[in-house]
């Protein structure tokens, strides 16, 4: 989590202010405030985690282990706190600087100021900003500088009583290259215009008006030209309800050079809005001059702007929206459960290079690896069967993963047919290759496997994949997993921080096993910096096993701090302290061993699991929080810990089917009912593999019989949901499904 600035909590809630404890008159914004009614929660519950978050916790220690201190606020609402405590810090900084800038020109007032101050958004402060902002050399500075500013303020005033032309004759200075009458007109003209793209009230107006009123429109550049595309050549649609994903679509679109795009403005009653302002007297010397400089302004000056503004703010949010779907998604994906105790060959399917196996034991070493040809073009279906059958028989594999690649479909033939001739039960399963060949390729997986190319690597991680996702995928870019849309056209620091918290949160509400976990699982640990975490990893071939969580502070690097914010996400079995292999943090070991003791139970009961229905010989919770010197809210979380020590939650998620059989698209009919797995959810529906190559899609219509806004309301990665064939097309390659089944 990256670090904000510190600042005093008077700071924090008046940032531009003395401190002397008082709210400034001007009504700087209040954070705190602010933040507890977008939250709604608690101000006492904001305050609490900004002084925790400032004094350098990170967010997963912080909502397991600070309950008491924030009223039990989840990672989730945390991370949103921390994403808008540092735009709020930001928006008063730059209000300061802002201010600062106008003071030094000796132009701010006290109306401007109490203006700024209110601001509640960055685009606020930079349009009130904007007249006093440095400019290039525009046509209205270079019209001033030939000294025609009392000419446009003459106009301005709509107060003369005879021609123009007549007042622009003063104005005519060959040394300042003002030559004629029109030229001088025209540059008072290009001040106006200028003057009025300048005014705040304008544009806020003229933004809520385009937004409430405008339309999306897009044309092809090339109306003959095939691509996935063709729904937006001829697209129309209000601002106010375009979704996010066609945002993002028609963004690429216009990318690509495919698609032209634009905003289409209620340009006429703009115009009039700006008529009714600018013209407050009818002089008909002067009115169609302002009527002139009124359009220019619009159309070359605040037009563009405000289509800029709009587009990046509708951008911005479409991108949120994507970034919270792909979190969610990942979320699912990383929280898969591990599938224990089975020997895996992993399955690197191929077609010319052949395809990559590993074989892999329970704990995730590799035994075996080698190539077979059983794919075009060699076809060596035989040969391939011949090895498999003798890795089966040595190594008494269990289970097949095999990528969901390039050849997956054909490879997925060759296993079936051998599964029927195997006097063994072995299972397949499909797994989600996306980001294999990343990791394969990436010095990670060289350091790891130095002896390996990279097929062997890519089927070693398509094995593993299967055993413990987690501990496997943290390996991967998360933007590589697969499980988004639109993740390279984002912004993508804020994707990469969002969906680093996202494994973030998963790694810690896990734990590792200190004596196992690999670095790259490791820097994801609350506190553990990608050096640390190697340091650990170093200390631990050089010293042996961990016996104790103590022994951390031995580590390079690792201090008080970092110990603090990591330890209860570490567990050790079989070590000297039974409470290491718990998440029960080594800051309520006494309360623990006090609680044992005062329940007649032994810590040595821990390791046996012999603590179950602990919580029931507890009469009054309150009154024992209070003897342990612990929260109510602690104590239940250490009492559940006890309970069922270093409990997974990815447990009670639904388990990867197992096949032992294989679809093709062509055997697919209308109305056939297939069980499947949810692959990934995007903003109009999910894509579910039901056993063919081709994932099917479920659109959000077909999802539920009730009205739903988003998928995720239904069905998340991972999930396993029955599902009705709608249409297939072979020559598309696409299938429509429905979960909507009439029973």
């Amino acid at each position: 989590m990256k670090r904000l600035r510190k600042l005093p909590i008077s700071s924090i809630i008046y940032p531009c202010a003395k401190q002397n404890g008082n709210r400034p008159s001007g009504g700087t914004m209040d954070i705190i405030q602010k933040i507890k009614e977008e939250l709604q929660v608690e101000k006492w519950q904001v305050e609490a985690a900004v002084k925790l978050i400032d004094e350098g916790n990170t967010i997963p220690f912080i909502a397991r282990y600070r309950k008491e201190a924030t009223g039990a606020l989840n990672d989730e609402v945390l991370r949103n706190l921390y994403e808008r405590l540092n735009y709020l810090r930001n928006l008063e900084e730059k209000k300061e600087q802002v201010l600062a800038s106008i003071e030094e020109q000796g132009k701010l007032t006290e109306e401007l100021k109490q203006q700024i101050e209110k601001a509640q958004t960055l685009v606020v402060v930079d349009d009130l900003y904007r007249p006093y902002r440095p400019k290039r050399r525009t046509r209205a500075i270079i019209a001033k500088e030939k000294g025609l500013e009392p000419l446009a303020n003459l106009i301005l005033l709509q107060q003369v009583t005879h021609p123009i032309e007549e007042e622009a004759k003063a104005y005519l200075n060959e040394e300042k290259e003002v030559h004629t009458v029109e030229g001088a007109i025209a540059g008072a003209k290009d001040i106006i215009a200028e003057h009025i793209s300048d005014e705040a009230a304008y544009r806020m107006h003229i933004r809520k008006q385009t937004e409430k009123e405008g339309m999306m429109l897009s044309e092809a550049k090339d109306e003959n030209a095939e691509s996935v595309y063709e729904m937006y050549y001829h697209f129309e649609e209000p601002i106010q309800k375009l979704a996010g994903h066609r945002i993002l679509a028609l963004n690429r679109g216009e990318k690509e050079k495919i698609l032209t795009v634009k905003v289409q403005a209620p340009k006429d009653r703009i115009l009039s809005y700006l008529e009714k302002k600018v013209i407050v007297a009818q002089n008909p010397y002067t009115t169609p001059i302002l009527r002139e400089a009124i359009e220019d302004s619009y159309q070359r000056l605040i037009e563009p702007a405000i289509e800029r503004e709009i587009r990046n703010e509708l951008t911005e949010k479409a991108e949120d929206g994507a970034i919270r779907v792909f979190g969610k998604n990942l979320e699912q994906l990383l929280m898969q459960p591990p599938i224990a105790n089975q020997i895996v060959l992993g399955w690197d399917p191929a077609f010319r290079t052949g395809c990559k196996l590993a074989v892999v034991d329970a704990t995730g070493k590799v035994l075996d690896t080698t190539v077979i040809y059983p794919t075009a073009p060699q076809n060596k279906v035989e040969e391939s069967k011949k090895v498999l059958k003798q890795l089966i028989a040595k190594y008494h594999i269990t289970l097949i993963s095999v990528g969901n690649g390039t050849a997956s479909r054909e490879s997925e033939q060759i296993i079936v047919e051998l599964l029927k001739e195997l006097p063994v039960t072995v299972r397949y399963v499909i797994v989600n290759e996306a980001g294999a060949s990343v990791y394969s390729a990436s010095k990670l997986a060289a350091e790891e496997f130095p002896n390996f190319d990279v097929g062997q690597r890519s089927a070693a991680s398509i094995a593993r994949r299967i055993q413990d996702p987690l501990a496997e995928l943290v390996k991967i870019d998360p933007k590589s997993i697969g499980v988004g849309q639109y993740q390279h056209d984002m912004n993508q620091k804020k994707l990469g921080e969002a969906l680093g918290g996202v494994v973030e949160d998963c790694v810690n509400r896990v734990g590792v096993d200190l004596n196992t976990a690999s670095a790259s699982l490791l820097e994801y640990i609350s506190g553990i910096s990608k050096v640390i975490a190697k340091n650990i990893v170093a200390y631990r071939e050089e010293n042996g096993r961990f016996l104790t969580r103590k022994e951390l502070l031995k580590v390079p690097k690792l201090g008080p701090k970092a110990y603090e914010q990591c330890a209860g996400f570490m567990r050790i079995t079989g070590g000297k302290q039974p409470l290491d292999a718990t998440s029960v943090h080594p800051e309520s070991y006494e309360a623990a061993k006090e609680l044992l003791k005062k329940l007649g139970c032994q810590e040595e009961d821990i390791a046996g699991g012999n603590l179950k229905g602990l919580s029931k010989k507890i009469k009054d919770k309150a009154a024992l929080a209070d003897e342990l010197g612990i929260g109510v809210m602690t104590l239940e979380d250490i009492v559940k810990e006890l309970e069922k020590p270093a409990r997974d939650p990815r447990e009670e998620m639904p388990k990867p089917i197992l096949r032992t059989d294989v679809l093709e698209m062509k055997d697919l009919k209308e109305g056939m009912i297939l069980k499947g797995t949810v692959r990934n959810v995007i903003d109009f529906g999910a894509f579910v593999d039901i056993g063919v190559h081709q994932d099917g899609l479920v659109h959000i219509s077909q999802m539920s019989d009730r009205y739903i806004k988003h998928p995720l309301e239904v069905v998340s990665v991972g999930d396993i949901v029955e599902v009705q064939v709608m249409s297939v097309d072979l020559k598309r390659q696409r299938i429509q499904l429905t979960m909507k089944i009439a029973k």
